[in-house]
């Protein structure tokens, strides 16, 4: 099994696939191995769907049931050059509305954080619709005031893009800013070091906890209020795609449902 991991590494690497592509097929494909036990190089597609069922009756999602399929297809097509794998579909995914944070609730979580760094770092987030890898991610020399405008560098994808920097933000990011060289990061730990995702996302969630709002929100109900929010304010939805960085409209095309005017308009006959 090893000598097969190691080879689809290789060929992710030399593809240029992102560290979290990787290890994410990779760890799909040894789920995969381990359950069909042997022959690792021959296509069976019954040992497939048996796999697929398998991860469904142990209530696996269908994301990441996806995952895993992508990962064999990846291994039989790339790897071994074996096409007879495309046939076997992926699993309809469930769609649900993201949960998003009205302004007011999202000036309540910042009023909430004590923390001064955490604050911004929260602020910013929600006002350039980053997601939590980018936020971390951020370079002194990526921010430009001037513009008003945040460079961000090799993100999902590993594509760059511009989006919009909240010009309420300049003078605090000034602050944050002073003294540090154009490659230091943004935000830091208290030890000088980089950010963890799971760091900041406890940052959020402390301060969702003191703001006594209710919601199932996440960190990343931040980029979704930002979409949200920006369409409210009559922002067409291809601009809001491109600050976003989605690839397919559709992807961005969700948040028309939570944010149609005309349907809240509508009131009950009851």
């Amino acid at each position: 099994m090893q000598k097969q991991l190691e080879t689809a590494q290789r060929e992710m690497r030399i593809r240029n696939y992102s560290r979290k592509t990787i290890d994410c097929y990779l760890y799909g494909l040894k789920k995969y191995f381990t359950f069909k036990g042997t022959e690792f190089d021959q296509v069976h597609s019954d040992s497939i769907k048996d796999f697929l069922a398998d991860c469904e009756k142990h209530k696996i999602s269908p994301q990441s049931r996806n995952s895993f399929l992508h990962a064999i297809k990846f291994y039989y097509r790339e790897v071994i050059g074996d096409k007879s794998v495309s046939h076997i579909r992926s699993a309809k995914r469930q769609k649900r509305l993201p949960e998003v944070l009205s302004r007011v609730e999202v000036q309540s979580i910042l009023d909430a954080t004590e923390n001064e760094k955490h604050r911004i770092l929260l602020a910013l987030s929600y006002g350039a619709g980053l997601r939590v890898s980018e936020v971390i991610n951020v370079r002194v020399a990526d921010v430009r005031l001037e513009e008003l405008t945040i460079l961000v560098r090799q993100s999902k994808g590993q594509k760059d893009r511009l989006t919009v920097f909240p010009e309420r933000l300049v003078t605090d990011i000034q602050h944050v800013i002073a003294g540090k060289q154009p490659q230091e990061y943004l935000f830091t730990s208290s030890r000088g070091g980089k950010l963890t995702t799971r760091s900041v996302q406890k940052m959020f969630e402390r301060s969702l906890k003191q703001s006594g709002i209710k919601k199932h929100a996440t960190f990343h109900s931040l980029r979704h209020s930002f979409a949200t929010h920006l369409l409210e304010n009559g922002v067409d939805v291809r601009y809001v795609q491109e600050l976003l960085g989605h690839q397919n409209i559709r992807t961005t095309q969700i948040y028309t449902h939570v944010t149609n005017p005309s349907m809240r308009n509508i009131k009950s006959p009851f």
